[in-house]
C-alpha cells in the first residue's frame, strides 16, 4: 500500500508490513499542483507516513492536517513538520477520521487496501463537502473509477457528481520499496450545477436505471417521472432508446439537472 515518506538511502529489504513510500519529489508536486492548494483552503494529508506530501503542502501555506494511523510515523512526521504551525498531525485511522464540515481538499497517497472504503465517505454522502482531491491510488483501481460507463450504481453516482480523471501512470520504482503494480494520479473535481434537487433526481434515476440496466432510457426515466422525457433525454445528448446502463454519468447529471429545474417551474 503506497504511503508517503523519504526515498532509504540504501537497497529496502524485506517489507512484511506492507506499506510502500512515496519516493518521488516531482510526483508529490504533480498531485500538489492538481489542487493549487493556498493560506484559504483547509488540506487533508491521509496515511501521511513520513510526510513526503506533508512537508510540500506545508510550504503552500494551506491549513493541512496529516492523517496517519501508526505511531512510529506519527512521532517522526510531527517532528518533521514541528517549524509549520500550520500543519495538525492526527493520529487516526483514515476510514475513521471525522471529515471537515467546511469545504475541504485531499492532496494523498491513500494505501491500496483502504482505497473504496475512503472514496465512499468521500464520494457518497450528499452533504460531502468535499471540493477537490488529487490521490495515488493502485492503476488498475483508477482504471475502473474513469471507465466512460460505470459498472454499478454507486461508481456512478460518484462519476455523475464528480469529475473523476486518471492524470497519469505512477511506476512502481516511485515508491520504496516498489510495489508489484504501478499507480495512477487520479484528481476529482466536484461538477458545478448539482443542487439539492438535481442531487435527489440523479439518485432516483441512477436507482431505477441499474435495476434494469438492459432497459431502454426511455423506460426507466418514465417509470421514475412518469412523464415523456424524449425532449428532455435528446436535449442531453442521451438516445431515449439506448440501455439506460450505457448512459454516461455527465449525461445523467445533466438530465438530473434539466428534470429538476422542469419541476420546479411547475
Amino acid at each position: 500500500m503506497p504511503q508517503s515518506g523519504h526515498s532509504p538511502a540504501r537497497k529496502p529489504g524485506p517489507n512484511p508490513s506492507g506499506v510502500h513510500f512515496l519516493a518521488s519529489h516531482r510526483v508529490a508536486e504533480n498531485l500538489i499542483s492538481a489542487c493549487s492548494p493556498g493560506p484559504a483552503d483547509l488540506v487533508v494529508d491521509f496515511g501521511a507516513g513520513f510526510g513526503a506530501i506533508t512537508a510540500p503542502l506545508a510550504r503552500t501555506g494551506a491549513r493541512v492536517i496529516a492523517v496517519e494511523r501508526d505511531p512510529a510515523f506519527v512521532r517522526k512526521l510531527s517532528k518533521r513538520v514541528s517549524e509549520h504551525p500550520n500543519v495538525r498531525v492526527v493520529a487516526a485511522d483514515a476510514r475513521s477520521f471525522p471529515l471537515p464540515r467546511k469545504d475541504f481538499l485531499v492532496v494523498a497517497s491513500i494505501p491500496y487496501s483502504i482505497s473504496t472504503a475512503l472514496l465512499r465517505r468521500l464520494l457518497t454522502p450528499k452533504m460531502t463537502t468535499l471540493r477537490r482531491a488529487a490521490l495515488i491510488v493502485e492503476w488498475g483501481f483508477a482504471k475502473r473509477l474513469t471507465a466512460s460507463v460505470p459498472r454499478n450504481r454507486e461508481l456512478a453516482w460518484w462519476a455523475a457528481r464528480f469529475d473523476l480523471v486518471l492524470e497519469r501512470r505512477i511506476p512502481a520504482r516511485c515508491f520504496r520499496p516498489a510495489p508489484t503494480v504501478d499507480s495512477a494520479q487520479l484528481t476529482i473535481r466536484r461538477r458545478a450545477g448539482l443542487g439539492r434537487g438535481a442531487e435527489r433526481a440523479l439518485q432516483a434515476l441512477l436507482e431505477t436505471a441499474y435495476r434494469a440496466p438492459g432497459r431502454s432510457v426511455r423506460a426507466a426515466v418514465t417509470e421514475r417521472t412518469g412523464r415523456k422525457p424524449h425532449r428532455a433525454l435528446t436535449s442531453c445528448g442521451i438516445d431515449p432508446a439506448a440501455p439506460a446502463g450505457s448512459v454516461q454519468p455527465r449525461q445523467w447529471a445533466a438530465l438530473a439537472i434539466s428534470l429538476n429545474s422542469q419541476a420546479s417551474t411547475r
